[in-house]
């Protein structure tokens, strides 16, 4: 699984680190920028670029984003189809994300959450599986039925 990252300038510290985290947990991983700090960045242009790729390989990629309140990137993350981004609080919360609504594109909060607590989300978020069961495939299959209207 190759793994996209994505930040602002508000989340290219917390990026850096996060990718030698998951490079270290033996993951491929693809940096789609920003490639430095630039205070003048827009973080849409990161986003896009991220959920783009995500959404042409969503059964083979997953993406994190990060910027400062970890909304911009998720709001613009899903308005892709085949992407299912949520913004981390926890790293309980995205275990049952994984598991319950399979979502694929990460965001988080660089101004919120410390290096230790995002290491743990991402780590959650890499490691559990979509539950699969009946119930949740079906509510899935809803939300892609409301993107493609």
């Amino acid at each position: 699984m190759i793994i996209y990252f994505g930040s602002d300038h508000k989340g290219f510290k917390l990026k850096e680190y996060l990718k030698n985290f998951v490079r270290e947990q033996g993951y491929e991983i693809m940096d789609l920028g920003n490639f430095k700090y630039d205070e003048e960045d827009d973080y849409p242009d990161f986003a896009a670029a991220v959920a783009k790729k995500v959404s042409l390989e969503f059964d083979k990629a997953r993406g994190i984003l990060i910027c400062g309140s970890g909304v911009g990137m998720d709001v613009t993350a899903n308005k892709f189809p085949n992407i299912r981004s949520a913004v981390a609080i926890s790293s309980d919360q995205i275990y049952d994300a994984r598991r319950d609504d399979d979502v694929n594109v990460l965001s988080i909060a660089a101004d919120f959450i410390p290096e230790a607590d995002a290491e743990k989300i991402v780590k959650v978020f890499l490691e559990t599986p979509f539950r699969g069961e009946e119930r949740f495939k079906r509510r899935v299959e809803k939300i892609s039925e409301i993107e493609n209207k």
